[in-house]
């Protein structure tokens, strides 16, 4: 879940605004008079009078009252960024929104509200201003919203062969987060058919662990990032979000603090799901997982026709990493 999340700080209260900034808050809403000393705190939009962006002019807040309100919010929303507010919290007026395919915020009151706003529909409010009440409170509120990269449905491929190639250029994705056991990103040929390459989370006695690393592949790879989309690994550059992935299924955005391209050996995988074949191009290194479906990592090295490994499916193909619904085929 890649959505933003403000939060708003009435009074001022520099430990909470302290906690904003730590905690990852997209932006701040703040009383005037105070957007250059939130930002001597740290680089952060400010939303307020003298901030960044000014209620009233580039920030539109409506309060709903009823269904008439609908058709100007819709206008509104059109041009700008709009604020949805109700004397009570309620997600009928939401819903009625999205479906108009209104792109709206919304001011919530916890995590819980912000989780229910966000996936209203299946498709969600654009973003929400989360009210910060205590230090404690805030916190907990950002790390568990921050955490929601949703769940990616995993299944089961087999693999067909293994095939060395050529030298190629090949992409280490090295993240602001370590990743654990049973971790790492999804990457492929295909965007229908992404491969779950396992981060360096494994003792070798010749090389150290990097568990902020996933060596991901071929730099012309399809590799997934938040917002149920695609990007070609060799686009991304420190500052980027990409999805970290469990052998669950389990997602979680995380920061690319650095990619490396370097030209290396490459291997050809290639393997099958329920008779559909795929495949993904990994530097030839025994270094290099992918992953079982117990969450184990397998070397690639070590992979033999017949072995399991994870793969994420879909039906649909990709148009500048979006998902389009028409014939594509990728070889």
């Amino acid at each position: 879940m890649d959505r933003p999340i403000w939060v708003a700080i009435d009074p001022w209260d520099k430990k909470l605004v302290t906690t904003a900034l730590e905690g990852g808050a997209d932006a701040l809403v703040l009383p005037d008079g105070h957007a250059e000393e939130a930002k001597a705190l740290g680089r952060i939009t400010v939303v307020a009078p003298d901030g960044d962006l000014v209620p009233g002019r580039d920030v539109i807040i409506h309060t709903i009252t009823g269904s008439a309100d609908e058709d100007e919010i819709v206008r509104l929303a059109r041009q700008q960024t709009v604020v949805v507010e109700a004397f009570d919290w309620t997600i009928i007026p939401l819903e009625n929104l999205i479906a108009r395919g209104a792109a709206v915020f919304t001011r919530v009151r916890s995590a819980d509200e912000a989780r229910t706003a966000l996936g209203i529909l299946e498709q969600g409010v654009a973003g929400v201003i989360l009210a910060a009440e205590s230090p404690g409170a805030l916190k907990r509120d950002l790390a568990s919203l921050k955490g929601m990269g949703g769940q990616v449905g995993l299944t089961c491929a087999r693999v067909l062969r293994v095939r060395a190639l050529g030298m190629g250029d090949r992409v280490c994705v090295d993240t602001c987060t370590n990743l654990r056991k049973g971790q790492g990103m999804l990457v492929g040929n295909s965007s229908q058919t992404l491969f779950l390459v396992h981060a360096e989370t494994v003792e070798n006695p010749y090389v150290a662990t990097r568990p902020f690393r996933v060596n991901a592949g071929a730099v012309h790879a399809y590799i997934r990032v938040p917002g149920d989309r695609t990007r070609y690994l060799s686009e991304l550059a420190a500052g980027d979000e990409v999805l970290a992935v469990d052998h669950t299924g389990r997602a979680l955005p995380v920061v690319v603090g650095r990619v490396k391209i370097e030209r290396r050996p490459l291997l050809l995988v290639e393997a099958e799901v329920e008779g559909t074949p795929c495949a993904t191009i990994l530097q030839n290194a025994e270094t290099i997982r992918l992953t079982r479906p117990d969450g184990q990592p397998i070397s690639v090295v070590e992979l033999v026709a017949g072995d399991e490994i994870l793969v994420a499916r879909e039906a649909a193909g990709r148009h500048f990493g979006f998902q389009v619904q028409e014939t594509i085929q990728e070889r």
